[in-house]
């Protein structure tokens, strides 16, 4: 007898009849700039169709999103002021947590707001903590400004914290102030694995980035495959309420292991480089915009990603919707 297992492939009907890996709306997280001071949206060099937003212009982002069936979204703000600790993070009244407070007002609870909990936009050095008298990272004064940071952005209505600074003992840190300021109902979305890639480059200049070096004494090394999954079981041990690994599509085989073996949603960033290689690709006309991002996505989710963080997430939640 010849195996024929093109049966289930002979069309269409058929194909999606058998197909075991699902990608919906809600699976896509929007990510969202927004900086101070700016009287219009503007582009982001490297990052075709991605804008800085004003503080008025997000809110129509957040419609969008909503309409389109995603369920949350994630802030990025870029501050007018920066100094070596990174105070605007921590200010009750800074960019951040406005942002935070208008998305609240503006959408109740139709949408998830994701705070990215981190220093490197705040900071003139651009490193994601606080350094020495040598100029080294110190994690444990770190760990301080993350708490604070923590607080005042439960305070103005996060549902989510996205601790991506890479320090270690961050999540057991922030989850701690949290619970003993009577934000026990305030989550963490713990980067559990997240790489010191060379893929980050747009994204430097979304955030206008300071940076003069690299973040490889805090972000994991690509060389190494144990150290992921060590990192995952950590910030679950902590309190991770959701884990994240980052980037998305060069490692995918992070986020099939950090499947394996968290007992809690497991999410994925695909980041700026590899959305900016995929347009420059299309652009160039060598391959299929739109059947390339698909298939990036259902890979994704192949490995076991639940969400998904992506420049794309808007375009193709819609997409997505008609095929319904």
């Amino acid at each position: 007898m010849i195996e024929r297992p093109r049966r289930l492939r002979v069309n269409e009907a058929m194909r999606d009849l058998v197909a075991d890996v699902t990608l919906e709306p809600k699976n896509l997280m929007l990510p969202i700039f927004v900086k101070e001071g700016l009287e219009a949206p503007r582009s982001i060099e490297g990052m075709a169709d991605v804008l800085q937003h004003t503080e008025q212009s997000f809110l129509d982002v957040l419609d969008d999103a909503i309409g389109a069936g995603i369920k949350s979204v994630m802030f990025f703000a870029v501050p007018k002021i920066r100094d070596a600790k990174g105070s605007q993070a921590t200010a009750e009244n800074g960019i951040l947590s406005r942002v935070i407070r208008s998305a609240r007002a503006h959408v109740g609870n139709d949408l998830v707001l994701v705070a990215d909990l981190c220093l490197d936009e705040f900071t003139d050095h651009g490193h994601c903590g606080v350094l020495d008298n040598q100029g080294l990272i110190d994690n444990d004064s770190t760990l301080i400004r993350y708490a604070d940071m923590g607080l005042v952005l439960a305070a103005a209505g996060a549902d989510l914290l996205g601790t991506s600074g890479m320090m270690d003992g961050q999540v057991a840190s922030i989850r701690k102030a949290l619970d003993l300021r009577g934000f026990e109902n305030t989550g963490i979305l713990a980067y559990s694995a997240k790489y010191a890639s060379g893929f980050y480059g747009p994204f430097r200049n979304a955030v206008e980035s300071a940076l003069d070096g690299d973040r490889k004494t805090y972000q994991q090394d690509y060389r190494r495959t144990r150290e992921g999954l060590a990192e995952v079981e950590l910030d679950l041990a902590e309190g991770a309420d959701l884990i994240m690994v980052k980037p998305a599509l060069v490692y995918l085989d992070v986020i099939a292991k950090a499947a394996a073996v968290s007992n809690r949603p497991v999410a994925a960033y695909l980041v700026s480089g590899e959305y900016a290689m995929v347009e420059a690709s299309a652009k160039a006309g060598v391959i299929d915009r739109e059947l390339a991002i698909f298939e990036i996505l259902y890979s994704i989710r192949r490995a076991g990603a639940q969400i998904i963080c992506t420049y794309w997430a808007l375009e193709f939640a819609k997409k997505l919707k008609e095929q319904r």
